[in-house]
């Protein structure tokens, strides 16, 4: 390999520690707390984002695959956010052992307040970048995620 190309695998490697540490220190969530009200836990939020990016009401154990934890874990998540009156348990039609659960109106104005705020902090912190790197840089951090996911998810996840 050659020495460039090393260093650029070397430099991803220690940005993605860096993002993985300042996720699990949730810096973003301390941020969020300028939200008051609107706040949501870093852990019921999780949960939305989740049943949000399934796009459809979601099962337990969706959520659970979705956020890496087992089916007890989300179980609890789901209940917490549910009794918060974040998501709303469905009767599913065809299959009545199976409880799907959906955002709210709540939840869905809560997330994008987040969206819109977490969006907000990224502007800041590329705001001196020309328009072009913005982009560019969206697009390859988004292609880098799919490829990543296709080498770290087991293939019924993907």
């Amino acid at each position: 390999m050659e020495a460039e190309q090393e260093r650029a695998l070397v430099a991803i490697e220690r940005a993605m520690i860096a993002i993985r540490r300042s996720q699990t220190r949730r810096a973003l969530g301390r941020l969020d707390r300028d939200l008051g009200a609107d706040a949501v836990d870093p852990t019921t939020f999780g949960v939305l984002d989740a049943v949000e990016g399934i796009g459809r009401p979601a099962t337990v154990g969706e959520v659970a695959a979705a956020l890496g934890v087992d089916q007890p874990r989300a179980s609890r998540l789901v209940a917490r956010a549910v009794d918060d009156g974040l998501l709303l348990r469905l009767a599913d039609q065809r299959d009545g052992r199976r409880t799907p659960v959906a955002l709210t109106d709540r939840a869905r104005a809560r997330l994008d307040r987040v969206h819109r705020f977490r969006q907000a902090a990224f502007a800041r912190a590329t705001a001196d970048w020309p328009d072009a790197d913005r982009v560019t840089f969206a697009r390859l951090l988004g292609s880098f995620v799919d490829a990543l996911s296709t080498v770290t998810e087991p293939p019924d996840r993907r």
